[in-house]
Order: C-alpha cells, then structure tokens, then sequence
C-alpha cells in the first residue's frame, strides 16, 4: 500500500515530535542505509535466481505470482459471472448403479444401505 502525500507528511511530524530534532537526522541515515541495503539484498538474490534458472528464468509468467490476485472480492465475483453449464452435469460422477455398497450386505449396528448406497445409522438420529 503506497504512502501518500498528506501521509508522509504525517509520519515526518510524528518522527520530528518523537525522535526530536537532535536525533532526526541520525535515523533518516539508518533508514536510508537500512532500504538501500535491502534493495541491494533483493538484486542479489533477483540474479541469483536469474543465474540458478537459467533461459527457464526468462519464460516465468511473474503475474501469477502477484499475491493480488488472490483478492477474495474478485475470486467471488469471477465466479458468480461464470456460466453454469460446465458446474452440472446430467449423470452424477457416482451413480447408485457404480456403487458397490448398494449390493453389500449392511454392516453391523447400521442400517440397510438407502436407494443412494449412503449407511444409515438410527441411532444417530
């Protein structure tokens, strides 16, 4: 998330009033030096992979990668604006007729299979 304008301004008030004027310049340069360091580590590690790979560094879609796509919103409404003809099919991937539990003789303490082949526990109910 990018800081804006009136937000920077905000966090350099706060850091003037907390750390004072005396100290102020001291940790500016510790956080230059601090995010110039971790730049270089990103590089580093960047060419690393980039040497490790090889020409299969080249084709990586790096888009999949983007943690912003996984917003939940968009998940959501992708799918709600999906057709429906490839979510329901006319024959049940498992059919009363593929089930071989349907034929079986029932298990002790449970009830004689339904039409469906689930057991049926009365028991339970």
């Amino acid at each position: 998330m990018p800081v804006h304008g009136t937000e920077f301004l905000v966090l350099i008030l706060l850091a003037f009033i907390i750390l004072g004027p005396k100290q102020l310049p001291e940790y500016a340069a510790k956080l230059a030096r601090l995010v110039v360091r971790a730049r270089r580590m990103a590089n580093d590690a960047k060419v690393q992979l980039k040497e490790q790979m090889g020409p299969e560094y080249e084709d990586l879609d790096w888009r999949q990668y983007d943690p912003r796509q996984y917003d939940p919103r968009r998940i959501v409404k992708q799918a709600l604006l999906e057709p429906l003809d490839d979510a329901f099919s006319t024959r049940d991937a498992f059919s009363v007729d593929d089930e071989p539990a349907a034929t079986a003789e029932p298990r002790a303490g449970l009830a004689a299979p339904l039409a469906t082949g689930t057991p049926w526990d009365r028991d339970a109910t």
